[in-house]
């Protein structure tokens, strides 16, 4: 059972960040809100930065459902990089609360499963240092 809420957990950011990833090259406003070309322009960006971000956003969704721990972590680092500009970008143009509330709870979230998915082989740095035996 658990695995199977994993997954679907998974699958329902995924779909969040590709949805996210849509918005970022459709051409006008969206049900959601005004036109990305628009908003990235309002925040101190070109226009065509909206591209970028929206790869970065898609391909991070694909990395997060295919099954195995390295993707699943190169999908949430790469999501945790394309969130902390976010949350900088909504921080300095003091965007209100309620339009910027997703990106630090996506941070968050990305933070912990970047953390459940470190890949076993590089988890010794994390470890603290053991004192020798003798």
């Amino acid at each position: 059972m658990w695995k199977h809420l994993k997954t679907g957990l998974y699958w329902f950011l995924a779909l969040q960040f590709a949805l996210g990833a849509v918005t970022k090259y459709w051409p006008g406003d969206t049900i959601f809100s005004t036109a990305y070309s628009v908003k990235f322009v309002d925040w101190g960006y070109p226009s065509w930065m909206r591209f970028v971000v929206g790869a970065l956003e898609g391909v991070a969704a694909v990395l997060l459902v295919i099954p195995d721990r390295r993707t699943r972590f190169l999908g949430a680092t790469t999501l945790m990089f394309v969130l902390t500009g976010a949350v900088t970008t909504h921080i300095v143009n003091h965007d209100p609360a309620v339009e910027s509330w997703a990106a630090p709870t996506h941070l968050v979230v990305m933070g912990v499963l970047a953390l459940a998915n470190w890949p076993a082989d590089w988890r010794h740095l994390l470890r603290a240092p053991t004192a020798p035996t003798t």
